[in-house]
């Protein structure tokens, strides 16, 4: 969240992206459990107070390496999907007590409902506003009467804004830095690029170098509160509030669904 790391997978993850494919069990090295502890309890936070009741069942759209869930799971009985295989078996090694479904987030059908759904940054690779409306339609059919849905997207079009950021770790076999370039080529449409540059050691020669590119969309507020609506969804942004994220540049969206 906020733009400072990758995007967890979504329904682009295996077209070409190598972070959530050839290299997703390297996911650790980008983005470890840690980083997400403050992040998880402002959702779970949001969560709480937007529910008529206590949550218990919790469904994650584009749930990626389950950081967010590694936490979350203490409090909510998670079901957790993802398009990339590579990424699931990450976050099966993590949360081995959590349901793990492959799934596309766009046409995913569990036969369920849930108490919440919740649809992290993954919600960024909807690059258009039909695919954002499909999304949005499979949060709220796995959503009860009364439920809530929390989507998370990376910006919109008010806030956005072109910055770079870097990261990594080391396991002590393995060592990561990357370099996030967040640009939009083209204001005129819907969508914004994320370039990063991947050094990785695997061992003690010289580390390969790694180009990964991602295209997500950019809509504005009222897109997004007119898409929630149109599903069913009585739907509000929230400010997401975060020691690291400059106030006012990042909003989520409750929707409940009527019951």
């Amino acid at each position: 969240m906020g733009n400072d790391e990758p995007a967890e997978p979504g329904p682009g993850a295996d077209d070409g992206h190598c972070i959530y494919g050839a290299l997703a069990d390297w996911w650790p090295l980008f983005s470890s459990p840690a980083h997400y502890l403050e992040e998880a309890h402002a959702y779970r936070t949001l969560l709480l107070s937007a529910s008529d009741t206590p949550p218990r069942t919790l469904l994650e759209l584009g749930s990626g390496g389950g950081g967010n869930a590694s936490h979350l799971k203490l409090d909510f009985a998670l079901t957790l999907v993802d398009r990339a295989p590579g990424m699931l078996e990450v976050s099966r090694n993590l949360n081995p007590e959590c349901e793990h479904v492959l799934g596309d987030m766009r046409d995913v059908r569990l036969g369920r409902a849930f108490d919440a759904v919740f649809v992290h940054d993954a919600v960024s690779y909807m690059t258009s506003l039909e695919d954002l409306a499909r999304a949005v339609r499979t949060a709220y059919v796995h959503c009860r009467p009364g439920g809530v849905a929390l989507f998370a997207p990376d910006a919109l079009r008010e806030t956005f804004r072109e910055t770079t950021n870097c990261g990594g770790s080391e396991d002590g076999t393995r060592a990561l830095r990357y370099l996030q370039w967040l640009w939009d080529p083209d204001p005129a449409d819907d969508t914004f690029v994320a370039d990063w540059a991947c050094l990785l050691r695997d061992g003690s020669g010289a580390p390969r170098v790694v180009h990964d590119r991602h295209l997500f969309g950019l809509f504005a507020r009222a897109d997004w509160l007119r898409v929630l609506s149109e599903a069913g969804f009585a739907a509000r942004s929230e400010p997401f509030v975060h020691s690291e994220v400059e106030p006012g540049r990042v909003e989520v969206f409750v929707g409940r669904r009527p019951g």
